[in-house]
């Protein structure tokens, strides 16, 4: 007779995967934001607040705590190839500018293995982070502002 534990096979799909990066990256965001948050609160300058930018689905005060209002900023977006009980994940992230991008995309690539790991227990040898785009806080340069409608100058 076969022992239970040799039965089957659990097989967890790329998607399922890259799900869980896209959230973990998002996560490492959100706490890159309270941490530029609690510096400005502390004196830091205004470089340091527009640090990070939250994902789609967070409302205007979630963006308003990192110092920037109005912007619609996307969710990370993961990419990942599952090989056995091996994952490599590619991240895209958008961040504020001026910031720190190097330590940004470490905290990424840290809580990215680090979730990985935990859910699924893969082993993450890559996780490759991209900043698709630069968003500039819009009380530093309102006259870059779009105006739309009646408000636009005839």
């Amino acid at each position: 007779m076969v022992e239970p534990g040799e039965r089957g096979a659990t097989r967890i799909a790329d998607r399922v995967v890259a799900k869980i990066a896209s959230q973990a990256a998002r996560e490492a965001l959100r706490v890159d934001a309270g941490a530029a948050a609690a510096d400005a609160a502390a004196g830091a300058g205004a470089a340091d607040v527009a640090g990070v930018v939250d994902t789609a689905d967070a409302d205007v005060t979630d963006a308003a705590d990192v110092g920037l209002t109005g912007l619609a900023a996307a969710r990370p977006h993961a990419v990942a190839v599952v090989r056995g009980d091996v994952a490599r994940v590619r991240v895209a992230v958008e961040l504020g500018y001026p910031s720190d991008i190097g330590a940004h995309c470490g905290a990424v690539r840290r809580h990215v293995i680090e979730r990985v790991g935990e859910l699924t227990g893969m082993e993450v040898p890559e996780v490759v982070v991209t900043v698709e785009r630069l968003h500039v806080p819009q009380w530093e340069h309102p006259e870059r502002r779009v105006r739309r409608g009646r408000d636009r100058v005839r």
